[in-house]
C-alpha cells in the first residue's frame, strides 16, 4: 500500500513501536545502552573513523577544503547519532546485525529514507575524501556505497520482510530506499 492510497498514510503512522526504552527496567536500559555503544564503536566507528584515518596516515590535509570537510563530517556525525538514537529508543536494539531492533524503526530520519544510517556513514566518508583530497578515500567511499547497497538489497530487506511482514510492506512502499522524494513530508 502506498501512502498516496486511501488509508496509506494512516497505516504508516500506526507503525509505532509498542514499548519504548523508557519502559524497560534500569538493568534492561543499561544493557541495551552498553550493547548500542559497543556496536557503534565496532561498526561505524571503524568504517567511518579508524579505517579512513589509517588510510590518511601519511596524507596531508587540504587546507582549501578543510572547512567544508569538517562541516560535511559534522553533518554526517549528527545524522549518524540521530539514527543510532532512534534504533535505541524506538527500535529497542542496536545497529549491529547480531543485535537488531526489536521493532521496525519508522521515526526521525527513517520517515524520509529507509537507510539514513548508511547515508550518514557515506556522508562522513565524503568528508574524509574532501579533507585529504584523496583518490584512496574516494575509492573507499565508492566501495562502501556498493557494499551498503548490496547488503541492503540482498540481506537486510529480505530479513525485514520476513521479520516485520505487513509493517515492512507498508513502510517500504511509502518510504524510498536511498533518496527522499522531492516535496516528501515525514509521515
Amino acid at each position: 500500500m502506498r501512502c498516496s492510497e486511501p488509508g496509506g498514510a494512516s497505516r504508516l503512522q500506526s507503525l509505532r513501536p509498542v514499548r519504548r526504552v523508557a519502559e524497560l527496567g534500569s538493568f534492561g536500559k543499561n544493557m541495551l545502552l552498553l550493547r548500542a555503544l559497543i556496536s557503534f564503536l565496532a561498526l561505524p566507528g571503524m568504517v567511518a573513523g579508524v579505517i579512513p584515518a589509517w588510510l590518511a596516515a601519511r596524507a596531508t590535509v587540504d587546507r582549501g577544503t578543510l572547512p567544508w570537510a569538517v562541516g560535511v563530517m559534522a553533518v554526517g556525525c549528527i545524522l549518524l547519532f540521530w539514527c543510532v538514537r532512534d534504533f535505541y529508543v524506538s527500535g529497542r536494539g542496536t545497529l549491529a546485525p547480531w543485535d537488531p531492533p526489536k521493532h521496525i524503526v519508522v521515526v526521525g530520519l527513517y520517515r524520509y529514507v529507509r537507510n539514513p544510517m548508511y547515508l550518514a556513514v557515506l556522508t562522513i566518508l565524503s568528508g574524509w575524501a574532501l579533507l585529504y583530497h584523496s583518490q584512496t578515500q574516494v575509492g573507499y567511499l565508492l566501495l562502501f556505497l556498493v557494499i551498503f547497497h548490496l547488503r541492503v538489497v540482498l540481506f537486510e530487506e529480505p530479513w525485514l520482510r520476513r521479520q516485520f511482514r505487513e509493517e515492512w510492506e507498508v513502510y517500504s512502499a511509502a518510504v524510498p530506499r536511498w533518496l527522499p522524494r522531492p516535496g516528501q513530508k515525514g509521515k
